[in-house]
């Protein structure tokens, strides 16, 4: 029935509770983004309410039976952020400090991430509230098997596909992708990405993300007229992300003189020898105590002088307490979310360069991407293929991104957000509404 001129229009409903900014930590900081990039987005903003209303939320109880017969019970999520343009696709992370507003905004930033280097793929992300370093490797892997089963409903290769996170690695995806196999009566190679090589994982996939943060960074170095060969890089975490990234700026010529993970900081301002300092912490789990560097406090770390910094631990390190102190001309995100959106108005007004998660980290979906594509043809590329694709997708991205903030006069952030969001929403626009 026609609705008379004199009836008010319908309105959106309000976002629930628990979706709302002001109390929810990432989903918060994800909402404040999104409200950032809406006055770009033109005839697209009617569409807008999209990205701030995750798909699908499934919280799973994990129950498992302990190696001395007690049963414990832990939480399990999985959110699917949107799938407009693909299936979900992101990680699943075991850690004590897992939140669903942290799983949230990972899914979400998942989603802008896929679009910004235009892998047809939307955002999901999932998790589970442990401390896997308290479990026995029997426990970790019934956990695993058992988280598996629980969000095996709305998982699959071609509705969302989880891959390695926060203390998870190759075992753990082969053990998620057997237990979704036995559950459909066939090998199920696709439902994962980050599988060890003998069961369809993909050359060059461990090493992905730390290999786009460089490629990243080189590019942007171009740009503003920084000498990699000549340039002082810290890192935060020196895992498979800043490990890697730290190892090939090494390589380019640059000295590596500063990192700190969860165990320490060290300093050497002649630079770290990087290849020594990757096996010691592979042996010891940290990089405290590493014997051909100064140990710091942690905190120092910040304040340490260098051309570049790559953050490569976890969200909300780089906070309107630190981004002062930081003295890095530019600022390359390994990991999600490292950066308030407070800290990242400080680091502008004080011209520092910040290389957004969103495009700086994605070299790790990327390859997954090339994974997924490998497992369905079940014919694999040679390593030297796989980094040759994912450094030219990773450039163009940054190109494009590059030109956006030039023509809008806005950080990297937000015209990354302009880019992905314009994807999303014109995607979602096309396919309308059902029913």
């Amino acid at each position: 029935m026609a609705t008379s001129s004199s009836t008010p229009a319908p309105t959106a409903h309000p976002l629930p509770s628990y979706l709302q900014a002001e109390h929810l930590g990432p989903w918060g900081i994800f909402l404040q983004q999104v409200d950032r990039v809406e006055p770009y987005l033109g005839n697209l903003a009617r569409w807008v309410e999209t990205l701030k209303r995750p798909k699908r939320i499934l919280v799973v109880d994990v129950p498992i039976h302990l190696d001395d017969g007690r049963i414990a019970h832990f939480e399990g999520y999985r959110v699917q952020h949107n799938t407009s343009r693909g299936p979900g696709k992101g990680g699943v992370r075991f850690h004590q400090d897992v939140t669903l507003s942290e799983v949230m905004a990972l899914s979400a930033w998942m989603s802008i991430k896929n679009a910004a280097v235009n892998v047809p793929y939307g955002g999901a992300k999932g998790g589970i509230r442990v401390d896997p370093k308290t479990l026995s490797r029997g426990e970790l892997e019934r956990m695993t098997r058992r988280y598996t089963s629980e969000i095996g409903i709305i998982i699959g290769p071609t509705k969302d596909i989880p891959a390695p996170d926060v203390n998870t690695n190759e075992q753990i995806m082969a053990w998620m992708m057997d237990t979704y196999s036995m559950n459909q009566g066939s090998t199920a190679t696709g439902v994962v990405t980050g599988k060890p090589v003998d069961l369809g994982g993909s050359l060059g996939r461990r090493e992905a993300t730390g290999r786009g943060v460089f490629t990243v960074g080189a590019e942007a170095a171009k740009r503003i007229g920084l000498d990699v060969a000549k340039a002082a890089v810290a890192v935060q975490g020196f895992g498979n992300v800043g490990g890697i990234a730290g190892k090939l700026f090494a390589e380019a010529g640059a000295r590596v003189v500063a990192v700190q993970d969860h165990g320490g900081a060290i300093y050497r301002e002649a630079g770290l020898d990087v290849p020594s300092l990757l096996k010691h912490v592979a042996e010891k789990g940290t990089v405290a105590g590493f014997e051909h560097a100064e140990a710091m406090e942690a905190d120092k770390f910040w304040d340490v002088p260098c051309d570049i910094m790559i953050p490569a631990a976890l969200e909300q390190q780089i906070t309107k307490a630190n981004a002062h102190r930081i003295q890095a001309r530019m600022v390359i995100e390994g990991a999600n979310g490292p950066t308030t959106p407070e800290a990242d108005d400080i680091l502008h007004e004080r011209n520092v360069l910040v290389l957004p998660d969103v495009i700086a980290n994605a070299g790790g979906v990327t390859v997954s991407y090339f994974e997924w594509v490998q497992d369905f043809s079940s014919f694999f590329w040679d390593e030297d293929e796989i980094n040759k694709r994912l450094v030219r997708v990773m450039q163009q991205a940054f190109a494009g991104v590059w030109q956006v903030a030039e023509q809008h006069k806005v950080s990297l952030r937000t015209a990354t957000f302009i880019v992905a969001c314009e994807r999303i929403l014109h995607t979602r626009e096309l396919r309308g509404l059902y029913p």
